[in-house]
């Protein structure tokens, strides 16, 4: 394809459209100089205007000591402080009687419960759900909060305890702090024993290839009984889960087992005490122990 500007006489009027070329020529094919809908040109020069008095009106330019404040004096920081200040406002009065109230008289008065509720969902999207789960559902790691399988107890006073001085956060001396050794990594059990009590544990919750012994019931005893207690049904003051149901916060399957029989370790949850004003963590503990599997 050849392409060729015409010289300014070739500019003539197309006998078809009645319209001025432009000069331009492709192949024989002439460009019309066809002018822009009025319409599409008085909305343009509209949004330049628009755009001006905008930029007077709002805060626009930066300058060295902050930036331009605009005309009408807005700008979305004092908005937010409204807002928040309309916002405290309305919670004042639950807040009030949320901080007066104890936390089983809020849970037996259902008016003042569906409000609490409702500030402790809010609490747990901002707080809690990046671990836990927008529904609470968990993951791998992080405990379900809709069950009635509980590391550190249930009842209202332990979730707002666990709230309050999280789990294994060293910056807090009330936090709770025990943790599983690592019975492999530190010589306790060798690799043998390990399987076998791994096998003893999977027999207890009844999980498909589980294998019971006398020996594994041994080691199980001298070894895990004192935290999972010798029944392996667990133990709330130490943290230690209930071997023997189908809840497993770390997978069920024998080699997650023996992974945590031989390396130990557990999760961190942080004190939120420091972070969250007292109304809004028992909000908290409210919405969590409501879920449906609170003790």
């Amino acid at each position: 394809m050849s392409t060729r500007e015409a010289p300014s006489d070739a500019v003539r009027i197309d006998p078809h459209t009645k319209t001025k070329t432009t000069g331009h020529e492709w192949d024989g094919i002439e460009e019309l100089d066809t002018p822009l809908p009025r319409w599409w040109v008085v909305t343009f020069y509209a949004t330049i205007l628009w755009s001006i008095g905008y930029f007077l009106a709002y805060p626009a330019l930066p300058t060295l000591s902050g930036g331009t404040q605009g005309l009408l004096g807005w700008h979305s920081r004092a908005s937010v402080a409204r807002d928040m200040e309309q916002l405290t406002e309305i919670r004042g009065p639950v807040l009030e009687r949320l901080a007066n109230a104890p936390l089983e008289e809020i849970e037996a008065r259902p008016q003042l419960l569906s409000a609490v509720r409702a500030l402790g969902a809010a609490a747990f999207a901002n707080n809690c759900a990046g671990c836990h789960g927008a529904g609470a559902q968990g993951a791998k790691g992080y405990p379900n909060l809709n069950d009635d399988d509980w590391l550190w107890g249930g009842k209202l006073s332990d979730i707002r305890r666990t709230i309050e001085h999280g789990v294994r956060w060293d910056a807090d001396k009330e936090t709770r702090t025990e943790t599983m050794p690592a019975f492999g990594r530190d010589g306790m059990l060798d690799a043998k024993e390990i399987s076998i009590v791994a096998d003893q544990i999977r027999a207890m919750a009844k999980l498909p290839g589980g294998r019971a012994t006398t020996q594994g019931a041994k080691l199980f005893d001298d070894n895990c009984s004192v935290c999972h207690g010798v029944d392996g049904k667990g133990n709330h003051d130490m943290g230690a889960p209930n071997l023997t149901d189908a809840l497993w916060l770390f997978g069920s399957d024998k080699e997650t087992i023996v992974g945590r029989i031989a390396n130990g370790g557990d999760g961190v949850m942080p004190a939120w005490k420091d972070r969250l004003d007292e109304p809004t963590i028992k909000a908290l503990a409210i919405y969590v122990h409501t879920l449906g599997g609170g003790e």
